[in-house]
Order: C-alpha cells, then structure tokens, then sequence
C-alpha cells in the first residue's frame, strides 16, 4: 500500500488514522437505487471501497507534503480523546496516528501549516490534543489556515447549540493565536492555492499544489466514495447542500479530468490518490 507519492517537486505522504467501515450505501447516498448498486457492486467490493453488507469502507488520513518552502498537513482527521457520536472515535487513546506521522519520518513541530478543507469533525481531530485538562495545538509551530466563509458559518451554528468539534479542535487554536481566516484568494509561496468548492459545507474548499501548476489537489469531502467519481449526481446525506455539492463535484472532474494532476482524496480506500479519467457520462479516480 503507497504512503509516499512524488509528483513535481513535492512530496506527498498519507498518514492513517482508520481505515473502516462506516455508513451503509444506501443510506450514505440517498440518490442511489438498489439497482445502481448491483451494477456497481463487483468492482466495488475488488477495490475495497464495499464491504459484503454493501456498507461502504472509507480511509480517515492527513496528507503531509513537503514543497521546497513548507511542510503542510492537510486536514487533521478524528483526533483522541474527544465526545463523539459515532462509537469508533469516541473519547478514542490509540496511536495510530502519532505512530503514522513517525512512520513517514515527521514530528508535530515539523508542520508549518495546517490546512483544513472544512471543519467537520474528521477534518480536525488532531488540531489539538488534551494536556494537563486543556485543549493544546497539537502542531505548536504551525499556523493553522481556515476558509474565513466556513469558520463564520460554524461561528454561527456554535452560536445556536454547541459544536463540539468546534469547541474542542477549533476555538482552542483560535485562542492560542495560531490561526489565520483566509479569503479564497490566498496562496502560501509559490505552490499552495486554495480552490473553492461548496456544497458539502458553505465554506468548503479544495487545495492545489505546485509551482505553475497543479501537480496535486486535495479534494477534501467534495466525494467520499469512488462511485461518486462515477456518478457524479450522486451526494451523500452529510451535504449541507447535495445539489451544489453534485454541480461541484462534475465540475471538479471536468477540471482535472485527462490531466497530470494528482488527486489526493480524503476517504477513498487505499491508495486514495490517482488521476481522473473520463468513463462513459462519469470518471474515474484510476490509481497511479
């Protein structure tokens, strides 16, 4: 299984927090019919992206690229420690994923930036870690770069009843002074873009990497499951909104289809990173 991929001059390594099964299809994906799913559930289930109750599998990871500038990680997964509702990342202690990042040779006070493509709570688990009672950055040297129209939107749904991911992985750097609230038009040196792509959340955005051009993007939640590549209509039931989410994604793969572009995704299954090929009226994410 690839952890490290190189592509102009940056280096791209993934570090795993779980590899899992998680919501049935069905029910993830409430566009798709019973029959779409026998159609497509062959290949599926090959590519380790369906188990055999038709629940699909998802990756949970960080990506860390090094530029010749930075050493960035892009989204900072589940993190321990945590109240979650899903019994899985629940006030979890492994340490999959410390053990992951010294695995690919990195310490916390390596990372210059943390990038979040949104603030779920897969998104930015890792952001900060418990010490001594208190919510610390887990990344002490890092600034930590979020889409200034997705922290508003959570700023006002805090407002309205407590998000707990916001309270405990968010507002903790906020209040370390570890933040910056960026427009879409903001860029780190000469490699880092951020490209904007709502419909999973208001504020969500992709980011590019590389020095002209982009070597490799990050997609984020803009699709979690191959059979989106696919079917690009086909949203899933977390979507803020699933009809720009749906006009997002094919505009996404139009961009970077028949292109040397690397696409990083957060939660397909290993190896998660491919190129985005044209199939029929959808594409796909063919693996390098």
């Amino acid at each position: 299984m690839s952890l490290k991929f190189s592509v102009g001059d940056l280096t791209i390594q993934r570090i795993i927090e779980q590899e899992t099964s998680f919501v049935p299809a069905l029910e993830m994906l409430p566009g798709l019919t019973p029959e779409v799913l026998a159609e497509n559930r062959a290949w599926m289930r090959d590519a380790k992206a369906l188990d055999d109750q038709d629940v699909l599998l998802l990756c949970f990871q960080s990506y860390v690229i090094k530029t010749p500038h930075h050493t960035i990680l892009v989204d900072s997964c589940i993190g321990n420690d945590k109240p979650r509702p899903r019994p899985k990342w629940n006030m979890k202690t492994d340490d999959a994923y410390m053990r992951g990042l010294a695995a690919a040779g990195i310490s916390v006070d390596d990372i210059d930036f943390v990038m979040c493509t949104h603030l779920h709570v897969d998104h930015v688990g890792w952001n900060t870690r418990l010490e001594n009672g208190r919510w610390v950055p887990t990344f002490p040297k890092a600034r930590y770069v979020f889409a200034k129209s997705e922290f508003d939107y959570w700023t006002e749904q805090n407002a309205k009843a407590q998000v707990a991911p916001f309270v405990d992985s968010v507002l903790p750097v906020v209040e370390a002074k570890r933040h910056e609230l960026v427009g879409n038009d903001h860029q780190i040196g000469d490699h880092v873009r951020i490209l904007p792509t709502p419909g999973h959340t208001p504020g969500h955005v992709a980011f590019t990497f590389g020095r002209g051009k982009d070597d490799a993007v990050f997609s984020g939640d803009l699709m979690h499951s191959p059979l989106q590549t696919l079917y690009p209509e086909l949203s899933i039931k977390f979507d803020v909104d699933p009809a720009a989410a749906a006009k997002t994604r094919r505009s996404f793969l139009e961009r970077y289809c028949d292109t040397g572009t690397l696409c990083c995704t957060a939660h397909f299954p290993s190896p998660s990173v491919g190129k985005i090929r044209r199939k029929g009226s959808g594409f796909v994410c063919a693996a390098v």
